[in-house]
């Protein structure tokens, strides 16, 4: 009888561990970014103006406003997808859903903004609060826009005053949020009032 010896290992090989990530990843995160891409191409040219983005990439997501075609828009949004491969998209996330009206953050500082306009409709010693609170707001102008609210409301006339008087208080909010670096999620409501 012959000694047979095994010429294959009986126990299989060890698979390799990839270092990086699969194909099929690769592509999901591409598609991610192009639907980014072209998320951010549909928002309003002046919401595209204020994002930080690398000139080159602005520019691709201006032309991809005025394009028509089916197609042309296909290609262009590719190529987005292309240019954003090196950045983060999260703060682009985080700006389109601020633009949108979608954010935690906007939403609150929206409801924050209507609590405010009311009180100050409302209330005499408000004013005051407001001031206090927001000290870089245009007193003179936050006057006057409070007196012809009041009037336009006891008229019955369209809220035009009321509405900029909402507009002049988001905008002192926004500053104030944006000066002091406040964290992304907002506290609760009694401590912004």
């Amino acid at each position: 009888m012959r000694n047979r010896t095994l010429l294959v290992d009986p126990a299989p090989p060890p698979k390799p561990e990839y270092d990086r990530p699969s194909k099929s990843q690769l592509k999901r995160d591409m598609t991610a970014l192009q639907e980014l891409g072209r998320e951010i191409g549909e928002l309003p040219r002046h919401h595209i103006l204020e994002l930080d983005l690398p000139e080159k990439l602005r520019d691709a997501l201006l032309d991809y406003q005025k394009i028509t075609a089916h197609e042309g828009k296909r290609r262009q949004y590719q190529y987005i997808g292309r240019l954003m491969r090196d950045m983060d998209p999260v703060p682009l996330r985080d700006a389109i859903d601020r633009f949108k009206g979608e954010s935690k953050i906007e939403v609150h500082d929206m409801h924050l903004g209507e609590r405010w306009r009311e009180r100050l409709l409302a209330e005499e010693n408000a004013f005051a609060e407001f001031a206090t609170a927001y000290p870089g707001t245009d007193l003179q102008q936050m006057r006057v826009l409070i007196r012809n609210a009041r009037k336009e409301q006891a008229a019955g006339k369209p809220p035009r005053d009321f509405r900029k008087l909402y507009q002049l208080v988001r905008e002192q909010i926004d500053a104030h949020r944006k000066a002091s670096s406040l964290p992304d999620e907002p506290a609760s409501d009694a401590e912004e009032d």
